[in-house]
């Protein structure tokens, strides 16, 4: 399950930019901004319709078989489409039905393990299998074309993600059975629900410091990529994404070891360690940016920065909240994850590199990754001070709700 569902947003996510460009569709900036935002207004949608029916009205198995079935058709059109409107209003379709996936998988995972905190990192990693499944062997074929052949090519994609998300329609059907659960009297809005469980202290801490560290997270694909491949660094464009990709690998070993590592250190500690990832990568860029293989050996921080702070929290989420709301929980969040932080990181660091780079094009790199290692700092702050949430946490929300 998790292999296809991370196969289908790798399959166009690492090329779809380069195809919406000059030598493919021409699009603007603000038209291309427009197909990029779409996975942030789904998860904002997606917390009041799609996971609300997931927790209250259907199966989660069935909920992921409609889901990918729409979402699939929607994606495989966009092969056809040349149009901004269309292909905007293909790409928001397949995006609204496509992200609540992401949360529905992990609520049903997690109904279904044993144990969450030793399981789910091992079933998580299966995500990041499938993208790299899907977004090397795209890549590298892709890599020797130039003009119009790299735009037909790139068309690919869409047939590759749609085929993907179909064969997930029919899988999901052989899914363990996980049927919704019913509501306590008066409390039928699921969404709701959980969001008044920010109310707790420690969950509004960690909603805070998620947001963050979403912002940095995000932050970081969009400046990596040009800093990896500016004179500074002097990556050539067809090794960074490559090098980008150590990260992805350090993520399947990080994963590994997560339960093992949650069940020494606990919560607090790891999260904590997740978000420090971040700032030693940044500062690192800030400080060392001449160091090109300094700079590549940092890559492998990001498995730190993925396992031990989101897919934490994924596991966390599920033990914090009620079952009867678990995937507009993991909906909560991943308006941060996927929408919310995403949207911050493009409105903070995009004016931020802006303002930073020089007349001649020379980027003030020092005083712009300075900035995420700051907000990093400070969210590992926050989370070490204010973040106490109860030892027995599975027994305490059971026994009050």
């Amino acid at each position: 399950m998790m292999i296809l569902e991370f196969f289908i947003w790798g399959a166009w996510l690492p090329l779809i930019w380069g195809y919406m460009g000059k030598d493919g569709l021409n699009f603007t900036d603000t038209q291309v901004a427009w197909v990029g935002s779409a996975f942030a207004i789904a998860s904002v949608i997606g917390i009041f319709f799609s996971n609300q029916f997931a927790d209250r009205n259907f199966p989660a198995e069935k909920f992921m078989a409609f889901s990918h079935l729409v979402g699939g058709v929607a994606i495989l059109a966009m092969y056809w489409v040349k149009d901004f409107p269309t292909f905007f209003g293909l790409m928001l379709v397949h995006s609204l039905f496509y992200v609540p996936t992401i949360s529905v998988a992990n609520s049903l995972a997690f109904t279904h393990l044993q144990d969450a905190k030793k399981e789910f990192g091992l079933v998580r990693m299966g995500g990041t299998i499938g993208w790299i499944l899907a977004a090397w062997p795209l890549y590298f074929i892709l890599q020797g074309k130039t003009g119009v052949d790299a735009v037909s090519a790139s068309r690919n994609i869409f047939l590759v993600s749609g085929a993907a998300s179909l064969a997930l329609a029919f899988f999901s059907l052989s899914l363990p059975h996980t049927p919704p659960k019913k509501a306590n009297a008066g409390e039928k809005l699921a969404w709701l629900r959980s969001a008044k469980f920010l109310g707790k202290p420690f969950l509004l801490v960690l909603f805070i410091v998620t947001f963050i560290d979403s912002t940095i997270h995000n932050g970081y694909f969009l400046m990596a990529g040009g800093f990896l491949g500016s004179n500074t660094v002097g990556i050539k464009p067809e090794w960074i994404m490559p090098v980008m990709s150590i990260g992805q690998i350090a993520e399947i070993l990080t994963m590994i070891v997560l339960g093992a590592v949650l069940a020494r250190l606990g919560w607090k500690t790891t999260m904590t360690l997740g978000i420090l990832g971040h700032a030693a990568r940044f500062g690192v860029f800030a400080f060392m940016p001449e160091n090109q293989t300094v700079i590549i050996l940092v890559q492998v921080l990001h498995g730190i920065c993925y396992a031990f702070f989101f897919a934490t929290l994924y596991i966390f989420i599920d033990a914090a909240f009620p079952k009867d709301v678990r995937s507009s929980a993991q909906g909560l969040f991943n308006l941060l994850v996927l929408g919310l932080g995403d949207l911050a990181a493009k409105w903070i660091f995009i004016p931020l590199q802006g303002s930073l780079t020089s007349p001649e094009g020379v980027v003030n790199y020092r005083s712009l990754f300075l900035w995420p290692t700051g907000l990093a700092l400070g969210a590992s702050v926050l989370l070490l001070v204010a973040f106490w949430p109860p030892k027995e946490l599975s027994s305490e929300v059971e026994v009050k709700h």
